[in-house]
């Protein structure tokens, strides 16, 4: 790849300089580098914009100023049919770097094959970004990555309760899009929104957000890894929907009877699927009133898909915890613990006895090659420097959840009330925090009418949460976003209408 750094600076106002230890964040300013780069086999020149864009209070006052980076084709003179990819991550304090150099950008960090951290850290090209179909922002919301809170006159920080929050998140953001959209002249532009985890609770949010007070419709919503948005799955039905994963994570790590373990995955998986529906859950309602031979039963064919043992089964009454199955799966046979977002990934503990793992394995190996990998990307290639700490995890607690999660309500209102909106939810098998099949369950719940199934749609991936690590899924999980976009935009020339 031919990496061309043609660097000019449209405008360079950086007010980044340490005052009594203080460091100043920049309230309004854009740093523009020049890049060529070839995806798919194609050349593609485009700009990288590392911008801060300020939040206002209502009487017009910065109060948080926003970073983000916005890729756009360069050789593209008219936009007015070119998509615009609007990018958040979750946690909700989680900063814009996984899906940023990971997934859809035209810059990934240095990772192998199946996406654990190699040396030298560093930084190379995507050939299989979506910015060839759409232009790419990646936001960070509050506290993460550089973004920040600004103090009043007086030195003082605002309200949290403005910014952390399931409905204030989606509120100031909303507002933030549509500055950001208008600054940038994209209102014609067909419009998406990406999230992944908590992103897609944001997302989800923002879609009828946007469409109610900024009236800006999205032809598209991207839920990567999603959480429950909203829908109660909890008791028995919680309990039940854990066993798909299991099923994925012990085949994996091949600790599944023979006459499993010799079929391919996508061939196991629908059969525990159909027997958590139809039979486990059934069976876990009826809990000590279940009939003793039929809750032996259970036990067994339990056992029998999730590789655990059936003593362990037994002595949990059917509801192993999940974080029970990380630490026990591979207690007996190789001492390791497995991961939680990624399964794939093993752990080292320093007892084999315990409830639950001493650390997350697959988080410890993603912030040894992310880390280092965005902040010299940010430094080095696009040319923003500062002594501000890239906050890949920032402080947004206390997170007010008080006053209701019904983002998967607003998402699903948004869809009937705008008959060009699409939904894809991409999902690892191997995620044990956001379980493919709890992702099915909230798909399942947003079609709640039965009216949606045509724009509604689920990919499956053989890896984790973030499943663009492993570079197979990377390659097609792109691919399915481009498919997407293409059957989203098919019919928006004949009108918003049934």
């Amino acid at each position: 790849m031919k990496h061309i750094f043609s660097l000019f600076i449209t405008v360079f106002v950086i007010s980044l300089y340490a005052e009594a230890q203080n460091v100043k964040v920049p309230i309004d300013t854009t740093i523009v580098t020049n890049h060529t780069t070839t995806i798919k086999g194609k050349a593609i020149t485009y700009k990288a914009t590392v911008g801060f864009q300020p939040v206002w209070d209502e009487t017009g006052v910065p109060i948080a100023s926003l970073c983000y980076t916005y890729y756009k084709r360069s050789d593209i003179k008219n936009d007015e049919n070119r998509p615009l990819l609007i990018s958040f991550n979750g946690g909700p304090g989680s900063a814009s770097v996984w899906m940023h150099i990971a997934y859809t950008g035209p810059r990934i960090l240095k990772i192998d094959n199946e996406g654990f951290p190699v040396q030298p850290y560093g930084i190379k090209a995507n050939p299989n970004s979506v910015l060839d179909v759409a232009d790419i922002v990646f936001v960070n919301p509050v506290n993460t990555g550089y973004s920040r809170m600004i103090p009043g006159k007086d030195g003082k920080m605002p309200d949290k309760k403005l910014f952390f929050g399931v409905k204030a998140d989606v509120k100031y953001l909303a507002d933030w899009i549509n500055t950001f959209v208008t600054r940038n002249n994209r209102w014609r532009s067909p419009k998406y929104l990406i999230g992944e985890s908590y992103g897609t609770t944001r997302v989800s949010g923002l879609a009828l957000e946007l469409q109610n007070r900024q009236w800006m419709y999205l032809n598209g919503v991207i839920l990567v890894s999603p959480t429950e948005i909203g829908f109660k799955f909890d008791g028995p039905v919680e309990v039940a929907n854990r066993l798909p994963y299991f099923a994925a994570a012990a085949w994996y790590h091949k600790m599944l009877p023979p006459e499993l373990q010799s079929k391919d995955l996508l061939e196991v998986l629908p059969e525990v699927e159909k027997y958590t529906i139809n039979q486990l859950l059934p069976a876990i309602v009826k809990s000590g009133y279940l009939d003793a031979a039929k809750k032996e039963e259970v036990i067994n064919k339990m056992a029998y898909y999730s590789g655990l043992s059936k003593k362990t089964i037994r002595q949990h009454n059917l509801e192993v915890p999940k974080s029970y199955f990380w630490k026990d799966l591979l207690r007996d046979k190789e001492g390791y613990t497995i991961g939680r977002l990624d399964s794939r990934y093993k752990g080292m503990d320093i007892k084999d006895a315990g409830d639950n793992p001493d650390y997350n394995s697959e988080l410890t190996s993603w912030l040894h090659s992310f880390t280092p990998a965005i902040n010299y990307y940010y430094s080095q290639e696009l040319k923003f420097k500062t002594d501000l700490k890239y906050n890949m995890f920032g402080p947004v607690r206390p997170w007010d959840r008080t006053k209701g999660n019904n983002t998967g309500e607003n998402l699903r209102r948004a869809m009937a009330m705008n008959a060009n909106l699409h939904t894809m939810i991409q999902s690892g098998y191997y995620d044990g925090a956001t379980t493919y099949f709890n992702a099915k369950y909230v798909m399942w719940q947003l079609n709640a009418n039965g009216k949606l199934k045509n724009r509604l749609s689920f990919k499956g991936y053989r890896s984790g949460h973030m499943m663009y690590l492993r570079n197979e899924d990377l390659i097609k999980a792109n691919d399915d976003i481009r498919a997407f976009i293409t059957k989203s935009s098919v019919n928006i020339n004949k009108g918003s209408k049934y």
